[in-house]
C-alpha cells in the first residue's frame, strides 16, 4: 500500500509511519488524551505497528494523529485521533479523515466504529451515526489498565 503525503497549509499530512514522531504521539496520548492517559510507550507503540495512521506533521514536531484498527478488508474502529490545542481549527483532522475515508480499501469496509466524548459533529461530517442497534453491542472495557497499581493489587489514585 503505497503512503500518501501532502503538504496542507504549511503542514506535512501523512500516511507513512517511517515520517511520524511516534515518540511525540505516545506524550500527547498517554499525558492528554481521556481514553488512554498512562498507556507505556511499549503498548502503544505495538497499536501503532499494527495499525493504518495518518498524522500532521509542523516542522519536525508531530501535532496531530488518527489511527484506524483494521483487517483491511470488512472492518475498522476509527481511534487516538487528535490535533494539538494550538494547531485546532485549520482543517487538519478533516484532511486526515478526508485522507483515510478516501481510500479505495476504506471506502470498502462493511463496518467502522468510533468512540468520542465530544467530537460527534466532527463524524457526523464523514456519515457516522449512532449505533443503528446499540442493544446489540457490548464491550469489555478496562479503563483502569494504565494507572499504577497499590502492592494490594487496586489503582493507585
Amino acid at each position: 500500500m503505497e503512503a500518501i503525503t501532502i503538504n496542507y497549509k504549511g503542514y506535512l499530512i501523512t500516511t507513512d509511519k517511517t515520517l511520524m514522531k511516534v515518540d511525540d504521539v505516545h506524550s500527547w496520548i498517554s499525558e492528554e488524551s481521556y481514553w488512554a492517559k498512562g498507556i507505556p510507550f511499549e503498548i502503544f507503540k505495538k497499536s501503532f505497528d499494527h495499525s493504518f495512521c495518518a498524522g500532521a506533521l509542523f516542522g519536525d514536531k508531530q501535532i496531530a494523529f488518527a489511527r484506524l484498527l483494521t483487517d483491511y478488508a470488512v472492518f475498522g474502529y476509527l481511534a487516538d485521533v487528535y490535533v494539538e490545542e494550538e494547531h485546532r481549527g485549520k482543517g487538519i483532522s478533516k484532511k486526515m479523515l478526508e485522507i483515510i475515508f478516501g481510500l479505495d480499501w476504506v471506502r470498502g469496509l462493511r463496518n467502522i466504529k468510533l468512540g468520542t466524548r465530544d467530537a460527534h459533529g466532527l463524524y457526523e461530517q464523514y456519515g457516522f451515526t449512532d449505533c443503528k442497534h446499540p442493544e446489540r453491542m457490548m464491550e469489555l472495557n478496562r479503563q483502569d489498565i494504565y494507572k499504577p497499581l497499590t502492592p494490594e493489587g487496586e489503582p493507585a489514585i
